[in-house]
C-alpha cells in the first residue's frame, strides 16, 4: 500500500478499466480501486457497431442488421448495425490489454488530498494509497468529483426483463431501438410520461425488453415503468413465460462540460454520457487511448500537474465544450416537449440523411454540425415540435444560442 503508483483510477466499470488498461499498456504503474474484484459488468451495453473500436469485435454477444424504430404504425429501418457487448468477454479483453501494469485493489475511496506533487487517496477501511495522478471514474455521480447538471438532474430511466416468450414481443432476429406506439395508454398518460419499448432478440425464445423514459426531470420511477412494460406486453399478447433477470436503469443525461481541476475524471463522472441517446461506453472505449496518450506524454515532460492539465485538454477541448452547450439545448427542448409530440420529433430526426443523424448521436461531433442538424429537424417537424426547440434557443443566449444562429445563417 505504501508503494506509489503513477495513476490511481477510482471505479471498476468499463470506462475506468478501459482507461486503466490504456495507461498500463503505455508502461505506467496503475492501481484501480473498486468495491469488488473483477467481475462481468452488470448492465446491458448496446452500441452502434461502427462506433466501437476494432478490438471489441471479439467481445460482441450479438449484432443485428435489422434495426428499426417506430414513430408511427410502420417501422423505419435504420440500416445501421447495432451490437450488444458480451460483458464477460469485454472484461477479459480489458484485463488482457492492461497486463501486469495494472493492480486491482478491492476497496472504497472516501477522499483524496494533495501531498507534494502527488496524492494520498484514503479508503473507508483506513487504507492510504499514494499516486501521482488520480482519475475519478466512479460513475454518474462521481466518487471524488461531482458532475454538474444545469437545472437539476434530468434522468433516463428504464425497467427491463430478459425472458423467454411463447410469442415474440419484437421482430425475431432483429432489435427495436425505439417503439413509441402506445395504444394501451391514455392520451393523458402519454402526454405526461412518454415511454417507449427498447427490445432485442437474444436467440431462440429469449428477448430483452425494456420500457424506457428517454429523459425526464424528475426521472420516472421503477414501479411505473414496470407497470408500463407489463401492460405493453399484455396488450401485445406476449406475456413472458420465464423471466431470467430484471434490469433497472437510472442515470442523468444533462451533465455540463466539467471544470478542469487537479483531479482528472473519466466516463460518466466526467460528464461523457451522450445528452440525447444516453450512450457512454462506446465513447469511453474510444476516448480512453486519447486520454491515456495525453497523460503519458505530459507526465514524462512536466510531472503530475501537467499531466492532469493535458488530460482535461484532451478530453474536453473547447470545441467539445461548445458541442455540449448545443446538445444541452436539445435536452431542454425534449424536456419541454409534450409527450405525444416525441414520435413526430423522432420521425423528423430519422428522416434526415443517415450521415446527419449518425453525426448527431456521435460523441465528438462539432457544435456547428449539431446546430445545423437541429435546425433541419426544426424545418421538417410540425409546429408543436418546433415550439420547444425555439423556446430553448431563446432562453439560452450563450454559446449554444450563438451556434444555432450561426447555423441558421449558413442554412
Amino acid at each position: 500500500m505504501r508503494v506509489p503508483t503513477d495513476v490511481l483510477v477510482v471505479g471498476g466499470g468499463p470506462a475506468g478499466l478501459a482507461l486503466a488498461a490504456e495507461l498500463a499498456g503505455r508502461g505506467l504503474r496503475v492501481r484501480l480501486v473498486a468495491p469488488h474484484p473483477p467481475r462481468p459488468f452488470p448492465p446491458t451495453y448496446g452500441a452502434w457497431l461502427d462506433e466501437l473500436p476494432a478490438w471489441t469485435l471479439a467481445c460482441l454477444a450479438e449484432v443485428w442488421t435489422d434495426v428499426r424504430v417506430y414513430t408511427g404504425e410502420q417501422p423505419t429501418p435504420l440500416l445501421r448495425p447495432y451490437a450488444l457487448l458480451g460483458n464477460a468477454r469485454l472484461l477479459g479483453a480489458l484485463l488482457a490489454r492492461a497486463g501486469e501494469g495494472l493492480t486491482w485493489t478491492v476497496g472504497t475511496v472516501r477522499g483524496a488530498e494533495q501531498v507534494g506533487e502527488g496524492w494520498e487517496v484514503h479508503g473507508t477501511g483506513g487504507e492510504t494509497w499514494r499516486a501521482g495522478i488520480v482519475v475519478d471514474a466512479g460513475g454518474h455521480m462521481g466518487s471524488l468529483t461531482r458532475p454538474r447538471h444545469p437545472g437539476g438532474a434530468a434522468l433516463q430511466t428504464a425497467f427491463g426483463l430478459v425472458a423467454h416468450f411463447d410469442r415474440p414481443p419484437a421482430p425475431p432476429g432483429g432489435m427495436v431501438w425505439m417503439d413509441y406506439r402506445s395504444p394501451h395508454l391514455s392520451a393523458a398518460e402519454v402526454r405526461e410520461a412518454p415511454t417507449f419499448l427498447y427490445a432485442m432478440h437474444l436467440g431462440g425464445s429469449r428477448y430483452l425488453v425494456e420500457e424506457t423514459s428517454l429523459i425526464a426531470r424528475p426521472g420516472l420511477p421503477r414501479a411505473l415503468l414496470e407497470r408500463r412494460l407489463r401492460a405493453r406486453l399484455a396488450a401485445l399478447g406476449t406475456p413472458p413465460r420465464e423471466v431470467e433477470a430484471e434490469e433497472w436503469v437510472a442515470f442523468p443525461m444533462n451533465a455540463a462540460a466539467p471544470c478542469p481541476g487537479p483531479l482528472l475524471a473519466f466516463g460518466s463522472a466526467a460528464g461523457l454520457v451522450h445528452p440525447v441517446s444516453g450512450f457512454q461506453v462506446a465513447g469511453a472505449l474510444r476516448d480512453a487511448p486519447i486520454l491515456a496518450g495525453a497523460v503519458t506524454g505530459a507526465l514524462g515532460q512536466g510531472g503530475p500537474a501537467a499531466a492532469a492539465r493535458a488530460g482535461w485538454a484532451a478530453l474536453w477541448p473547447p470545441e467539445r465544450r461548445a458541442s455540449r452547450e448545443v446538445a444541452l439545448l436539445g435536452v431542454e427542448a425534449l424536456l419541454g416537449m409534450p409527450g405525444e409530440q416525441l414520435p413526430a420529433f423522432f420521425g423528423a430526426f430519422f428522416r434526415l440523411p443517415a450521415p446527419e443523424w449518425h453525426a448527431f448521436l456521435a460523441h465528438r461531433t462539432d457544435a456547428g454540425t449539431l446546430a445545423r442538424t437541429m435546425l433541419r429537424v426544426f424545418a421538417q417537424a410540425p409546429n408543436a415540435v418546433r415550439l420547444p426547440l425555439a423556446r430553448a434557443a431563446l432562453e439560452h443566449a450563450g454559446p449554444s444560442g450563438r451556434a444555432l444562429r450561426a447555423a441558421w445563417d449558413l442554412r
